[in-house]
């Protein structure tokens, strides 16, 4: 459940909610740190779950030597009410025996806190792509039926991609399709949850390896922010995103000197 840090609850209805699946390559969770940085977002509270590996850990977002040694959890809620944006950043991997469970708790929250629409950053595995999947852009998009209409003529202006249907058994029959986003973590399960709940759910997602993902964060940005317009874009024609100083130790320090 959603615990806030001060003693008035905050509304969020009319808001966007924004959320990574732990997925292949964390371009998810890389790609919120890059939104919760570049516009600043007020951490308004945190995401109690006993579904997450527990963790803790000091202030990724630091600005200045006084907040560097701020603490932060496994699962952090940050908010901009010029925006009426809202991201739940989940920072550890979910236990296998609490998945169903977690996801439960983040449908719950979605539909009492009035969200009008959730965002679910997400990625898969490129070596299992299909055909069909090999052809142009890496990005993806899916939409709940409840956010169809209201996001539909938009997501059709930019050229985006479905994300395509697969054969549930290959080489033996074409008849019979199913959404397959290997590497994907809780997608299809909570893009499945919203859309038998009626909850408005766009799920945008990116074909990834393991290894350095942050151009792959940065694709994954820029392709949110050509809907949701969080940012405006420079002369270049691409957002100026402000890469968060923990991104520094993402693989680790330098090699130590003394071992030569």
């Amino acid at each position: 459940m959603f615990v806030p840090i001060d003693e008035t609850r905050p509304s969020f209805k009319s808001y966007t909610l924004i959320l990574p699946a732990i997925s292949v390559g964390n371009v998810g969770q890389l790609a919120a740190d890059l939104i919760i940085s570049t516009l600043q977002l007020q951490k308004i509270g945190y995401f109690h779950t006993d579904g997450l590996i527990p963790m803790v850990g000091n202030n990724p977002y630091a600005t200045s030597a006084e907040n560097a040694n701020d603490l932060s959890t496994n699962a952090e809620v940050y908010c901009s009410k010029d925006l009426k944006l809202t991201v739940l950043q989940i920072r550890a991997p979910i236990l296998q025996t609490k998945i169903k469970q977690f996801r439960k708790s983040i449908v719950s929250w979605i539909k009492s806190s009035g969200f009008s629409k959730t965002v679910l950053l997400s990625s898969s595995h490129a070596y299992q792509r299909d055909d069909q999947q090999l052809e142009g852009t890496p990005l993806r998009y899916l939409l709940s039926p409840a956010l169809q209409q209201e996001a539909g003529p938009r997501i059709k202006e930019l050229e985006w991609r479905e994300m395509e249907k697969v054969c549930a058994f290959p080489g033996i029959s074409d008849s019979e399709q199913r959404l397959f986003i290997p590497g994907g973590g809780i997608t299809k399960g909570l893009y499945t949850d919203c859309c038998n709940e009626d909850i408005p759910m766009a799920v945008v997602l990116m074909f990834c390896s393991e290894g350095d993902n942050i151009p792959d964060a940065f694709a994954l940005g820029n392709y949110l922010n050509d809907w949701l317009h969080l940012l405006s874009k420079s002369a270049q024609g691409s957002p100026q995103w402000n890469i968060p100083p923990s991104w520094k130790l993402l693989f680790g320090g330098g090699i130590p000197p003394a071992i030569f």
